[in-house]
């Protein structure tokens, strides 16, 4: 995975992000989801670095990047500030404009730099992933029999001493034939830690605290996301299940906005990168 491209840490204001970069064409920024690094991407990064400058970060609070200092209201876990030192990191590699590509966790910040940043970001796409505000006013049985980790992790220290009584447990679905050895040694190796899973967890807490006012913010003032959007989900998991058509449920958020879900569970860059890859290049 990651065929030519370059390992390093860039330092922001917040600190240091690692990331890996290469290919060439125009820029598109790659952001992953919990519990991943930026290691998910290797695949769909190696089938599109020959028509895009691919930059594959680890959010902050995830992988090997800086662990956000705590908060009470987890401002500084917030999706408003992950996206905002993602666009200092974009800067810095010289891309004053970007295409973005969240999954999971990686969506909301996507998302939130598309409507905080709307001159930079050129195209968005989202994948797995929903405003954090449509999740939480819509949440019902479903949601909370299927996503019931939200409203745990939102708790403060039981999650932590959950996860790090037994991580191989609590992360029983990591498969090493899936995401190939070197990413899953690392993220054994991460959710080990005790500051990465804090970090993970409260990126989480933030959602709960701050995120979700953020959005309720942009949607009473009328703003939205200005820019061509592609909303993604994968068939095999449960985001349609729970909460019906994805893309009738961004149309709100969203001036220009189509999709369609691709087969795979819900890690679609490892169990099918292939399809991923291709749904990107074609609206990009």
């Amino acid at each position: 995975m990651f065929e030519n491209f370059v390992l390093e840490m860039v330092e922001t204001e917040g600190g240091p992000i690692r990331l890996r970069h290469g290919g060439s064409g125009p820029p598109l920024l790659l952001i992953h989801g919990h519990p991943r690094s930026h290691m998910t991407w290797g695949h769909v990064a190696d089938l599109l670095s020959a028509d895009f400058r691919i930059v594959c970060p680890d959010l902050p609070g995830f992988g090997r990047s800086y662990i956000p200092r705590d908060d009470p209201e987890s401002r500084f876990s917030s999706k408003r500030a992950k996206a905002s030192a993602l666009v200092e990191v974009m800067e810095r590699l010289g891309h004053h404009s970007f295409f973005v590509a969240g999954h999971d966790r990686g969506s909301l910040v996507a998302f939130r730099m598309a409507m905080d940043h709307p001159d930079l970001v050129r195209k968005l796409i989202t994948v797995d992933g929903l405003p954090v505000i449509e999740h939480l006013e819509r949440a019902d049985w479903k949601f909370a029999r299927d996503w019931y980790h939200w409203f745990f992790f939102a708790q403060p220290e039981k999650p932590e001493r959950a996860i790090l009584a037994d991580p191989m447990a609590w992360y029983s679905a990591l498969r090493p034939d899936e995401m190939g050895r070197e990413a899953y040694d690392e993220l054994v190796s991460l959710i080990h830690d005790p500051a990465v899973v804090h970090g993970m967890v409260e990126d989480y807490r933030a959602g709960i605290r701050i995120d979700h006012r953020h959005d309720r913010e942009d949607r009473e003032a009328g703003r939205k996301v200005r820019c061509p959007m592609l909303c993604l989900w994968s068939l095999d998991d449960d985001l349609e299940q729970i909460y019906g058509d994805p893309v009738a449920i961004w149309k709100p958020w969203a001036d220009n906005v189509g999709g369609s879900g691709i087969k795979s569970g819900h890690h679609v860059a490892e169990e099918n990168p292939a399809a991923l890859a291709a749904a990107f290049k074609a609206f990009l």
